[in-house]
């Protein structure tokens, strides 16, 4: 059978910055017959994601891998798929010429896998990069289209690792209390887990919510429709006098999305005894520096005076809480009180396009691809 597949076609390098052609289109074939226990099956979507450039050990950059890790990583190294030198002995790197893979979805055609059957939809988080493919039925996640309303991508991302980073992480890390009187501050808060976090961050019992974003398209949509009680552009305005205006009992919860300059900024004004959720650092990973990077010494006396923690956040650790937080996810969606933006590039040949789009921020919420219908 002849298919189309995405490889890659180079390597950004080690301080490099990935663009499109680092990706290429290729037709390929796959074999006409399925053999017992495998699937085959059509793509329907497909996640592109930050720690496909460059990981981290936070598990929101860990999409495609936490159903199969079993031990928790003890080293803050960084990684990247896309260079030779991961940094890690369980995150494999793309080979050149080779097909790429991540979270996908897709519907089964045919099934020699006693537990599924032809039509039922399925997911993977090592799902190839091509429009069929053959596949282990026991590495296949069932799913129930019900539980997001038929919207199957919610499962690459609201419904799937990225709302659980935003929920366990609030849950676990964030100490909020519904009534105390907790002000949330978000960066990154456009992207695919910042969006979530702050309505989250809402719905636990933040009374405010502040997001930090790069365009006023972008913040109109967090006040607008997802329920933020203000949104900041950091390319337009001071971000420190701005905080001290919409947040003047200080910040007691961050949700930390990109390291750098905004969070530097965000911390000089949290409160004494508060709290960062250490998602991400998107700033940081075109460089080769250890994660959590290091803070500016002025910024981390801030932090140990002020008593604010600053940890790690792997949901790895959290796993015996996933389902019932995979169902309190699904709940909010259904309800609409957990809106959820997606920007969908159609297409599996644009699929390079797509990362490097969402590597320079260019989406709004869960970066997809639509390869098929």
């Amino acid at each position: 059978m002849i298919i189309q597949r995405v490889v890659l076609n180079s390597r950004p390098g080690k301080n490099g910055v990935p663009v499109a052609e680092n990706f290429r289109l290729e037709q390929s074939t796959i074999a006409d017959t399925v053999q017992a226990g495998q699937v085959r099956v059509k793509t329907l979507y497909l996640s592109v994601d930050p720690y496909m450039s460059c990981t981290i050990t936070e598990i929101m950059w860990l999409e495609e891998l936490w159903v199969e890790m079993e031990v928790k990583v003890e080293e803050p190294d960084r990684r990247c798929r896309m260079n030779e030198d991961t940094g890690s002995d369980y995150l494999q790197p793309w080979q050149l010429s080779e097909v790429a893979d991540g979270g996908g979805i897709g519907v089964v055609e045919e099934s020699k896998h006693d537990n599924l059957a032809k039509g039922d939809f399925v997911t993977s988080f090592t799902w190839p990069w091509q429009t069929v493919a053959i596949l282990d039925g026991s590495l296949l996640q069932k799913l129930v289209p019900q539980l997001v309303n038929g919207r199957l991508s919610y499962f690459l991302g609201a419904a799937g690792i990225t709302g659980l980073t935003a929920l366990l992480g609030i849950r676990e890390k964030g100490h909020v209390t519904a009534g105390a009187n907790q002000t949330m501050v978000v960066s990154g808060a456009a992207g695919a887990c910042g969006s979530l976090a702050g309505q989250i961050g809402r719905l636990e019992g933040c009374s405010r919510v502040v997001g930090i974003a790069g365009t006023d398209e972008k913040c109109s949509i967090l006040v607008q429709e997802m329920g933020f009680d203000a949104a900041i552009n950091y390319k337009k305005e001071d971000v420190a006098k701005q905080l001290r205006e919409l947040c003047p009992g200080g910040v007691d919860v961050y949700f930390d999305n990109v390291g750098g300059d905004i969070s530097d900024t965000v911390i000089s004004q949290m409160n004494q005894n508060s709290h960062i959720i250490l998602c991400g650092q998107i700033s940081q990973y075109n460089k080769d520096v250890p994660y959590p990077p290091p803070l500016p010494p002025d910024i981390e006396k801030i932090q140990k005076e002020r008593n604010i923690t600053r940890e790690r956040f792997l949901v790895l650790n959290y796993m015996d809480k996933q389902e019932a937080s995979v169902l309190q996810l699904c709940q909010w969606i259904q309800e609409g009180k957990l809106k959820v933006r997606e920007t969908v590039v159609e297409g599996l040949a644009n699929i390079g396009a797509a990362f490097q789009s969402m590597m320079n921020g260019g989406n709004i919420g869960k970066q997809i691809v639509s390869v098929s219908k």
